[in-house]
């Protein structure tokens, strides 16, 4: 059921509808506080799937085991993406129903020749991941994730600043004392990229050494960790901001956390996907890498790691040919599920209110994204905007529609455009935030719940 702007969802639920819905959001937080990497995300992803009865696809394939209807496997690449499916019993070249969610977030990621020294401070040199505005990452706790792959191939993982034991890290900015000239900068300068710097130690080694303090630095990364500085050239480590997600505001309605765009819809369609047993068409959960900077690479929705998963599941149950590769994506539908910007009355200068997603109006769907003159986007038809609506109705899903900001105000893009190439019906559809790419994000939990319905509506469809 489509929602008002004077209409808001809370008011609807019974006792055990908001029990269920604080269930999903505290498991959701933990899922946040748990996950602030992709590769954490996918390594999460797999375990909630095993859980879930879920096989690995390469030991399917291996084993040149035949799939069949109610079979469900997964298949990751590279640690940093992962398609899941759950066969139905229709044949493929009906299409399938598909959840696409990206499990990346704006961040700043460690340079591969990173440490130095300067006046006894030493730092980590980054380079900032995605779309973010620079200051906001400046005197905040900060916490470092990731990798170090050595050369006789083990790899470290390492997570430092989340136990409230451990150290954080931060970027230091000038004191308001001295900021007159600071001060009179544009946004977009006020931090330069290249002063995102972390402090990570200030006591010296050896007091007459060069790089005392650096030294030391290594000193404990070669004790903790094993690493060796030239080991930090074959690393991923991402700072991000360090702490749990956490329950916002007196009545606890919202969420506070890092990385909720894409990580609230990913987790939702997740969670929606693992819960449903049976279904008619062939469903598939895609959380991919790499949305925030272009879904390039490897691991981004650009490559083929779907389409040749997508491959090698039709071939163990029997059913391959290219041709009937091409028919099933085409005949496919999809929910390519991403944020939404929530209208935010104190910049409300730039939002359409007749056209903006609210807090607790419940899932958001976006026919199209792009910039100014619908740049760059996937633009839904209105047919599948109509099955859909029938689907949310049918499921008792309160939804919203929404648009990216007023016509000339800005804009942005997802993956739907991508998976549209194939011929195939997709539409944005999400989870409304405010302080979208910020250190620290805000969602609604009713929203959460309404999105979790959706998802779990369509692919039962």
């Amino acid at each position: 059921m489509r929602l008002n702007n004077e209409d808001n969802a809370w008011l609807s639920y019974s006792k055990s509808e908001k029990s269920e819905l604080m269930d999903l959001s505290d498991a959701y937080m933990a899922f946040l506080s748990k996950c602030k990497t992709e590769r954490e995300c996918v390594r999460e992803a797999v375990s909630m799937a095993k859980k879930a009865g879920y096989k690995d696809l390469d030991e399917i394939i291996a084993k040149d085991k035949r799939l069949k209807p109610g079979d469900k496997v997964y298949a990751v690449t590279m640690g940093k993406t992962i398609a899941l499916f759950n066969l139905g019993v229709e044949p493929f070249e009906n299409g399938l129903n598909i959840l696409g969610a990206h499990v990346d977030s704006p961040r700043l990621d460690v340079k591969q020749s990173p440490l130095y020294e300067d006046t006894g401070l030493a730092y980590l040199n980054t380079h900032y991941y995605g779309g973010i505005k620079k200051y906001q990452y400046v005197t905040i706790p900060l916490a470092i994730h990731g990798v170090v792959a050595k050369k006789d191939g083990t790899v470290v993982e390492v997570v430092i600043g989340e136990d409230e034991k451990e150290p954080v890290f931060t970027i230091t900015d000038i004191l308001i004392h001295l900021a007159s000239e600071q001060m009179e900068k544009k946004g977009n300068k006020v931090i330069e990229g290249e002063n995102l710097d972390l402090l990570v130690g200030s006591i010296p080694q050896k007091p007459k050494e060069k790089n005392p303090v650096k030294n030391n630095i290594l000193s404990i990364l070669k004790n903790k960790y094993g690493i060796d500085e030239d080991d930090l050239l074959s690393a991923e480590l991402e700072a991000v901001p360090a702490g749990k997600a956490r329950s916002l505001g007196f009545d606890e309605s919202m969420v506070l956390s890092y990385g909720q765009d894409d990580r609230v819809c990913a987790y939702t369609s997740l969670a929606a996907f693992l819960s449903t047993e049976k279904v008619s068409r062939t469903a598939v959960c895609l959380l991919v890498d790499k949305e925030e900077i272009g879904s390039v690479g490897a691991t981004g929705m650009k490559s083929r790691f779907f389409e040749n998963s997508l491959a090698e599941v039709m071939n163990a149950a029997g059913a391959y040919t290219e041709l009937a590769l091409r028919r099933t994506l085409k005949n496919s539908k999809m929910l390519s599920s991403d944020v939404a910007a929530s209208y935010d009355p104190l910049y409300a200068s730039v939002f359409d209110k007749q056209n903006s997603a609210y807090f607790g109006h419940g899932v958001v769907f976006n026919k199209y994204t792009g910039s100014r003159g619908k740049s760059s986007s996937n633009d839904a038809n209105a047919e599948y905007m109509a099955e859909i609506r029938a689907i949310l109705d049918a499921g008792k899903v309160r939804f919203q529609t929404s648009e990216l900001g007023k016509v000339d105000a800005g804009g942005g893009g997802t993956i739907a455009y991508i998976m549209s190439l194939y011929g195939m019906d997709v539409i944005d559809c999400g989870v409304a935030v405010l302080s979208m790419h910020s250190p620290f994000e805000v969602t609604s939990k009713s929203d959460i719940y309404e999105a979790t319905k959706a998802y779990r509506a369509f692919l039962m469809a």
